[in-house]
């Protein structure tokens, strides 16, 4: 077996890295452009230096398909006891990325071992050496989403995590980002940001769906359908749903056609490759009627049918079940019977109809231990894609004392503030079987006050009026805060933030934009799925928006393409795809 280079090239401002042909890269890796790059070992190399020497390569234009012969100034680094190749030819493709961070792959070679066949040869001259993990990558192109149509994620079986990798989709018949042996090493985490969106949202709040920040957000749930207690799942509103005319929309076309917010979103679907809308079932209001439903074998399955049903009449991406919540073992049973219903119409419908594409399953969980603890998380999660993990509501007018109501830590000095913490929540779900990479981290659009109040942690009385678009006593829409008046403070040990008014003893407690940052963190620290936000019309805009702050912080979104073909839709604007618009 021949010797393998080290070396290190920097080009066009970009870092190609290559170590012993195996192909490194930072970042989501797209194919734009292709470059062919033949490097030469010099013969006097020496095995035993320090690699720390770079090649600059300069180009006048765009990466292209060129090849250009350089010298390399980095040693070589050889294999144990076998001669380096001197003056030998290493060819490798350069794939870039729209932000500069490229992959590098490998030309084909007989003398160089291939992972899929060799993984320990491949990754180090040490044979009881493991290679290192490979996680499923996300993949899209935020200013080209429309190459991606249709794609789905391949699972990766590999016990090893180097065979059966999946491989980036192409518009063409052609891999994305692979080796001459099919071997593809992933990007670095993409994260969810979601929103969910409410129907009754476009009255009082007069939220519109043309308002949702699509290019910041990766899902739109849209809350909520309801369901009858034979299980059949149904719009909540119609009109709101699919027949409210908004100006663009013409009175008279042809045929049996959607309106409403569910056309709205299948528009912003087009312009924004990576949304997904999910349809959320359930709520607050609907969860008393779910457990003698999901204790009926028959209406769980009219219920799953009639939920996918909707889901693809309205050019949704999933469903998510929204049950405030099992109660005891037998409901958690029936709770995890009725998930596994969902899953299986849902892939039912796609490998009839979609290729195969997968459509999300989600669930609305709680962040109360009496409510989580009751549930057989390790069973429910086999057929989950997130767990949006409420993360919020841990203090309210229903206590004594003021409290955070969305604190990430406690705080052992004022206790009766932090009662709850988002961290004991996410040990819990780890430590009952929820991987980390499938919980979404809840955040609220809202504040919720405590008046007559000396601060955190002590007693109050009454809530106050709240915003009007809500009419809710106590419930501010974050955009309405702070109120006139109060001072914005941001306690960093509970991760939290809250407003208080000396004069008028009010203190509401709400995340702004450096509790919203402190949680985006939280979530690449802790390797979560990303976030959530209950609910749209409660953002602002411009710098003080929390989705645009979460967004931020996060960095690289989860770029995998929606679903744009329903061809059993019963509107045919759904199903012909809105051409033109």
């Amino acid at each position: 077996m021949r010797s393998i280079a080290s070396f290190t090239l920097i080009a066009s401002s970009s870092t190609f890295v290559l170590v012993g042909a195996v192909p490194q890269h930072q970042g989501n890796p797209i194919c734009l452009d292709q470059t062919t790059i033949t490097v030469t070992a010099p013969a006097t190399a020496d095995p035993t230096s320090s690699p720390d020497s770079n090649v600059q390569i300069h180009r006048e234009k765009a990466l292209k398909t060129v090849t250009e012969t350089i010298t390399v100034v980095r040693t070589v680094e050889a294999v144990p006891e076998q001669s380096t190749d001197s003056g030998t030819t290493e060819t490798v493709t350069v794939f870039t990325t729209e932000t500069g961070t490229v992959t590098v792959k490998s030309s084909p070679k007989t003398d160089i071992p291939d992972p899929t066949t060799q993984p320990q040869e491949y990754w180090s001259p040490d044979p009881t050496a493991s290679p290192p993990p490979i996680n499923r990558p996300h993949y899209g192109n935020a200013t080209q989403p429309g190459l991606y149509d249709n794609s789905s994620l391949p699972a990766n079986t590999s016990s090893s995590g180097l065979t059966n990798l999946p491989i980036l989709p192409r518009p063409s018949s052609t891999a994305a980002v692979e080796s001459s042996s099919g071997y593809v090493l992933p990007p670095s985490p993409a994260y969810e940001n979601s929103i969910y969106f409410t129907n009754w949202g476009i009255y009082g709040a007069n939220y519109q769906p043309q308002s949702i920040p699509a290019s910041m957000i990766t899902r739109v749930y849209y809350a909520f359908a309801s369901f009858s207690s034979d299980g059949t799942v149904s719009s909540s509103d119609a009109y709101a749903d699919v027949q409210k005319h908004y100006p663009t929309d013409s009175w008279n076309d042809a045929g049996n056609n959607a309106y409403g917010c569910v056309k709205q979103l299948y528009l912003l679907k087009k312009k924004n490759r990576q949304l997904k809308v999910v349809l959320s079932i359930g709520g607050w209001n609907d969860s008393p009627r779910f457990p003698a439903m999901a204790s009926s074998a028959t209406a769980r399955v009219n219920f799953a049918k009639t939920a996918v049903q909707l889901v693809t009449d309205w050019g949704f991406d999933g469903i998510d079940l929204d049950w405030e919540y099992p109660e005891n073992a037998a409901q958690a049973a029936d709770f995890v019977r009725l998930l596994a219903e969902l899953r299986k119409q849902l892939t039912a419908w796609t490998a009839a109809n979609a290729g195969g594409y997968r459509f999300l399953l989600t669930v609305a969980s709680s962040a109360g231990p009496s409510h989580y603890n009751v549930l057989d998380m390790s069973e429910a999660d086999r057929y989950l894609d997130s767990w949006n993990l409420m993360a919020y509501d841990y203090a309210g007018s229903w206590d004594t004392m003021s409290g955070h109501q969305a604190n990430l830590f406690p705080v052992p000095s004022t206790p009766a503030a932090t009662k709850f913490s988002t961290d004991k929540a996410v040990a819990d779900y780890i430590a009952k079987g929820v991987p980390a990479s499938k919980i979404l981290l809840g955040l609220p659009a809202y504040g919720r006050a405590f008046d007559s109040t000396g601060g955190l942690g002590q007693p109050f009385y009454g809530v106050g009026p709240g915003s009007p678009a809500l009419q809710t006593p106590g419930l501010w829409l974050y955009k309405d805060l702070p109120r006139p008046g109060a001072t914005e403070i941001y306690e960093s040990a509970a991760g939290a933030s809250y407003s208080y008014d000396t004069a008028a003893q009010e203190l509401i407690s709400y995340d702004n934009v450096l509790s919203a940052k402190k949680k985006g963190s939280y979530v690449k620290a802790k390797g979560l799925a990303g976030s959530f936000f209950w609910e749209a019309s409660g953002d602002k805009q411009g710098a003080e928006s929390l989705v645009g702050a979460l967004a931020g912080e996060l960095g690289k979104l989860n770029l995998q393409p929606n679903l744009l073909s329903y061809p059993t839709s019963q509107y045919d604007n759904i199903r012909s795809g809105m051409p033109g618009l």
